[in-house]
């Protein structure tokens, strides 16, 4: 079980510390990090979603309606109770209430959950692989974008007003101009398009999804990379929020569907495959969109690393409570 958790994590792991490295060795500055960022978020990510997505199959993801059910609620869930609470409890802005709520609720599906989830249920991964990421980018991430992107027409407005001499009234902001804004970037859009293809039930030639997928498959490596490179221009954060995320993610989220699924009477293969996929760590989009709009970088790549270590030891544990 451990030899399988650290050929999972290892990876990543290694990743994050070649970038922090190659930072630390002046190969790469803070200032290169946004155009990886970009990269991933307008090209790479969207298309491994996409591709992800798509090989899942009507007729899998429809005959596993239950696990569908159970990741819906244990995501969507954690998502939206962190998020309310950020907001109406500790009067946080909505942007960083989001990217919280996404540290603590989204697990890594597209890039820890392939090495962990296939070598625990085989062909059957898939399923919950592809499920998880639907559930991130139809209900999560929409949502993260666009009030990310309300706090920063907030933000610009605010400077823009600061500067000016004269003192106008506040300017409205474009509230459905900022949706649709968010709706139309292509890490939402593209795997969106996938998830309706799959309802049609049609099929993608095995040479567009070979093609789409060469640069999708570089996604996780660059984004855990340029993870790297901004630990190296940060001190490594263990503030109450990080800490608190990190335990809502690695610890809270997968117990209390573990303990759900088992007093509702549900057993192997769907309580193995919620509880582990719930128990991966926090997805590294965390800190893509962290750099992208600007706001708590330092936390975003914190909380990804310490998720990623600690799971080590929390995921062996889920691992061995279910099995």
């Amino acid at each position: 079980m451990i030899g399988q958790i650290l050929s999972a994590l290892l990876p990543a792991i290694i990743t994050i510390m070649l970038g922090y490295f190659a930072a630390w060795h002046h190969d790469f500055s803070q200032s290169e990090v946004p155009t990886l960022n970009r990269m991933v978020m307008t090209y790479a990510l969207p298309l491994a979603l996409f591709v992800g997505v798509f090989s899942a199959g009507r007729e899998d993801l429809l005959a596993d309606i239950p696990l569908l059910v159970f990741l819906l609620l244990a995501i969507v869930g954690t998502f939206v109770l962190v998020l309310l609470v950020a907001i109406f409890v500790f009067h946080h802005p909505p942007g960083l209430s989001a990217l919280r709520a996404l540290m603590a609720s989204g697990p890594s599906t597209a890039f820890v959950g392939v090495p962990v989830l296939g070598s625990l249920y085989g062909a059957t991964s898939n399923i919950p692989i592809a499920a998880g990421g639907i559930i991130i980018v139809i209900f999560l991430l929409p949502a993260t974008l666009v009030l990310l992107g309300l706090d920063a027409a907030r933000n610009d407005q605010a400077a823009k007003g600061a500067g000016s001499a004269t003192t106008a009234a506040p300017q409205h902001i474009d509230v459905p101009g900022t949706v649709l804004k968010s709706l139309k970037q292509p890490i939402v859009w593209l795997p969106a398009a996938g998830f309706l293809l799959v309802l049609l039930d049609l099929e993608l030639p095995k040479v567009v999804e070979r093609s789409m997928s060469l640069l999708g498959h570089s996604s996780s490596g660059v984004a855990l990379f340029a993870a790297g490179i901004i630990l190296a221009g940060y001190k490594v954060t263990l503030s109450a929020p990080v800490l608190v995320l990190v335990f809502i993610k690695n610890v809270l989220q997968p117990a209390v569907v573990c303990f759900g699924m088992l007093a509702l009477g549900y057993g192997q293969p769907l309580l193995g495959q919620t509880v582990v996929t719930t128990a991966l760590p926090a997805v590294a989009l965390v800190v893509m969109l962290a750099v992208q709009y600007r706001t708590a970088i330092p936390e975003a790549a914190s909380a990804l690393l310490i998720s990623t270590f600690g799971s080590l030891l929390t995921m062996s544990l889920f691992i061995w409570l279910v099995t």
